[in-house]
């Protein structure tokens, strides 16, 4: 029986999925709504449907990249982080402009960072704030690309207009869809991210073959949040988009949607990183990118090949500076709302973690290239807060953002008992015969660090190793710690 305080938490993710679908539908059916070729009716049947699909088959990758900002440990800390970002973009909603939920969440995620005194991996958030830039000029640049060729197409194949019309409306329906199915791939992250450290659920198995784990009904819930949002707030945000940008034809409406969709899937696939990677191509970040920034950029990209006279720039600059203050008006409701989470509402917002810098750890960072030569008189001492941690350390050596997070993940205390009650338990589909076979051999050992287990699996089987360096193995090592991570889960010693 599910506990009825998860259900109230939940509905903080729940809010946002809902914001989510009532703003940034806008940015996959805008335009063609916008342009009269689709039925606002038929656009939010067909946005609902493959947000979910998206969202459940391929919406780990940006998840985990999130999760790297800052990896909130407490349900109520993950309820008013997901709270406070939905309510941000709700107002932004009512006003009519199309924000980046995105950039909501983030603002939300170091707020609970600056209220829990947890470490922020400043590599991680500038590669999430490089995306910002990135996202609408590359949208702008396959927009322009893209309109330049179909335009080019159209006039050397001679189609009747009521054929056009209707090659065009199906064209708009298909590129909707395959936008919707990225949204939610890219965006689910956004609004479930903050609860899959805490994911409530046990994993659902059906027969032998078939399993939905935690996080999978988490991305489920909010597909369905997001789908709801779709069907009963959407149209006016997508009459902005469609129409009060620039005046788009049914052929510009077609282009900024493919754009759209093509940037939020290059963001998102974790198939299309395995190809280039094994091309020796360089990957695309697995990023939670901006939708709205995306479909903007997109309108932006096709005003500016047909000279950008008809581009609404106001409306433009508008839409921008909504952008920059969303993050920083989420990141003041989350710190304000925890305050009153915690204080007046007596709810656990952070759960209190330890950090311990041992000799075991000392040398595990040692392994990992870390200058430990100043640690020595900090070993055995503990810590309560990932911050702390850190700024305690970076007094004694020069650290970079990823060597922080280094030690925040070989520090954190986090007991794990293996034993075979739990393995029974457990999807054995996740896990190959053969690194099954090496966690069955520790049955009875336990842990003091989480990355003790990793180590002694790996000392028995090759299938447990990191390998360290270049873009296939960094695939690799990413697959092993989903892995890793799920164990954690399964095996971490609960609370009583």
């Amino acid at each position: 029986m599910t506990d009825p305080m998860v259900l109230i938490f939940l509905s903080g993710g729940l809010f946002l999925g809902w914001s989510l679908g009532a703003n940034d539908a806008a940015n996959v059916f805008g335009t063609a709504v916008g342009s009269r070729m689709v039925r606002f009716t038929t656009a939010a049947l067909i946005c609902g449907v493959f947000v979910i699909i998206g969202a459940i088959v391929s919406g780990t990758g940006t998840t985990l990249t999130l999760g790297k900002l800052g990896a909130v440990n407490a349900l109520g800390g993950s309820f008013m982080a997901a709270f406070a970002a939905g309510l941000t973009v709700y107002w932004m909603t009512k006003f009519g402009l199309p924000v980046s939920t995105s950039q909501a969440i983030i603002g939300s995620i170091i707020g609970w960072n600056l209220f829990s005194d947890s470490y922020t991996d400043i590599s991680s958030l500038l590669k999430i704030l490089s995306t910002w830039v990135l996202c609408p000029l590359l949208s702008a640049l396959i927009a322009a690309l893209l309109f330049t060729f179909a335009k080019s197409l159209v006039r050397k194949v001679s189609i009747g207009l009521i054929r056009l019309d209707g090659y065009t409306r199906l064209a708009l329906i298909l590129a909707g869809a395959f936008g919707a199915y990225s949204l939610g791939a890219n965006n689910i992250a956004n609004v479930m991210g903050v609860f899959v450290p805490v994911a409530p659920f046990q994993e659902m198995q059906f027969g032998s073959n078939f399993s939905i784990s935690s996080a999978q009904q988490l991305f489920l819930l909010g597909g369905l949040a997001i789908a709801v949002g779709v069907f009963t707030y959407s149209k006016r945000v997508m009459m902005t988009v469609g129409s009060e940008l620039m005046t788009l034809t049914p052929l510009a409406a077609w282009v900024a949607v493919m754009a759209h969709s093509i940037v939020l899937f290059l963001f998102a696939s974790e198939r299309l990183e395995q190809l280039l990677a094994n091309m020796s191509l360089p990957t695309i970040p697995l990023v939670p990118v901006s939708s709205s920034q995306a479909v903007v950029g997109a309108v932006i990209g096709i005003g500016i090949i047909q000279g950008g006279r008809e581009i609404q720039w106001p409306r433009i600059y508008s839409i921008a500076r909504g952008w920059v203050i969303t993050p920083l008006i989420s990141c003041l409701i989350c710190i304000i709302g925890l305050y009153f989470l915690q204080n007046v509402f007596q709810q656990t917002v952070k759960r209190e973690s330890q950090y311990q810098l041992s000799a075991g750890v000392l040398e595990k960072l040692q392994e990992e290239g870390i200058n430990t030569e100043g640690l020595d008189t900090l070993s055995g001492s503990v810590f309560y807060s990932s911050a702390e941690l850190v700024r305690v350390v970076k007094e004694k050596v020069d650290l970079s953002g990823r060597q922080g997070l280094k030690v925040v993940e070989y520090s954190l205390q986090n007991r794990l008992v293996i034993n075979s009650e739990k393995i029974d338990s457990m999807n054995k589909q996740i896990l190959s015969p053969q690194q099954l076979e090496a966690l069955q051999q520790l049955e009875g050992q336990n842990y003091k660090f989480p990355w003790q287990l990793g180590d002694a699996l790996g000392a028995i089987s090759e299938e447990w190793k990191l390998r360290e360096g270049g873009l296939k193995n960094k695939l690799h090592d990413r697959k092993i710690k989903q892995k890793l991570t799920y164990l954690y889960r399964i095996f971490q010693e609960r609370e009583k």
